[in-house]
């Protein structure tokens, strides 16, 4: 059992949720006495704003009074915020004349087989959500746009109905995971360079209007800098230039269509923004080694030789007279 979020381990074995408490509820002019859990907390504030006290170091509020050395912390959540405070943290809750209302939720994590863990798989494919168990924190506070609360409510939904271990509880939870390490990424990278941010949003908004016949001043406008900075910084922090990065963006989006769908391959070019299917065919060519025609034609006889065991075992099945 693990009652911290961070914990090595779970990377390498196969843990799931534990769940101990998860309420709503609303406070108005309250003070908490310092307490701590064996459990990680996730606090969201729903409506109204509070005031969330702990001592993040090694250390208690009455070790505070006789040494200088023990800090406390102090931070204010407004509406849309949440804090996560790992286990073992002392902290406490204050609420003014301001009622809010907060949606809570208590956990830990119990090993179980690698296979039946769906965490062990997220945390092998999702990048952010390795990065958030292997950096300690005794709490984090972050701004959500509300994925993060609809994912909570409907995993406390599941739990009030009495599913614990459930296998939705268990997808709802590591969805919930998923959504606080991107955003605990996108925090980290407001705090980066301005010139790498820029970079980020106008990767972002390429893979958002790939479609669309959008050119170089549509890219840098996104980000509100000039053509000429933007194609700068790209080529600096991305070894590429911003038209590259987009023609390869389409061009591997032409390649899934073309070997997922059945997209007439006169329409490929609109799918993917480009406009002249000519100059389609020619960075297409550049891009694979291959015409769209041949690129689709080895795609199906994979899929082809891929499905003939199925069909040999059901023309091999014994012949009675």
């Amino acid at each position: 059992m693990s009652a911290s979020l961070y914990h090595l381990h779970i990377a390498e074995s196969g843990y799931r949720p534990q769940h101990y408490a998860y309420y709503y509820k609303q406070w108005k002019q309250y003070e908490m006495d310092y307490h701590q859990h064996q459990s990680t907390e996730i606090m969201y504030m729903i409506s109204g704003c509070c005031r969330i006290e702990l001592y993040p170091s090694s250390g208690t509020p009455k070790q505070a009074e006789n040494d200088n050395a023990v800090k406390g912390v102090s931070v204010d959540l407004q509406k849309g915020q949440f804090i996560v405070i790992d286990a073992n943290i002392p902290h406490r809750l204050i609420v003014g004349d301001t009622p809010c209302r907060m949606l809570n939720l208590e956990f830990g994590l119990q090993s179980c087989a690698p296979t039946a863990s769906i965490l062990h798989q997220l945390i092998q494919q999702e990048k952010e959500l390795a990065e958030l168990i292997h950096t300690s924190q005794p709490y984090m506070v972050l701004s959500d746009p509300e994925d993060v609360y609809y994912t909570l409510k409907s995993l406390v939904l599941e739990l009030d109905q009495q599913r614990e271990g459930s296998m939705l509880g268990d997808l709802l939870f590591a969805q919930l995971l998923v959504r606080i390490a991107r955003l605990s990424q996108e925090h980290r990278q407001q705090q980066t360079p301005l010139s790498e941010r820029y970079v980020h949003q106008s990767i972002q908004f390429m893979r958002q209007n790939y479609d669309r016949s959008i050119r170089m001043e549509q890219i840098a406008a996104s980000v509100n800098v000039h053509p000429s900075y933007l194609h700068r910084i790209f080529k600096k922090h991305m070894h590429s230039t911003p038209t590259d990065y987009l023609n390869t963006l389409r061009m591997d989006k032409a390649m899934m269509l073309l070997g997922q769908t059945d997209i007439p391959i006169a329409e490929i070019a609109d799918y993917v923004g480009v406009a002249s299917r000519p100059y389609f065919h020619l960075l297409f060519k550049k891009h694979t080694g291959h015409t769209p025609a041949d690129y689709r034609m080895q795609s199906e006889r994979f899929v082809r030789s891929y499905q003939e065991p199925a069909n040999e075992t059901t023309d091999n099945q014994p012949f009675h007279e």
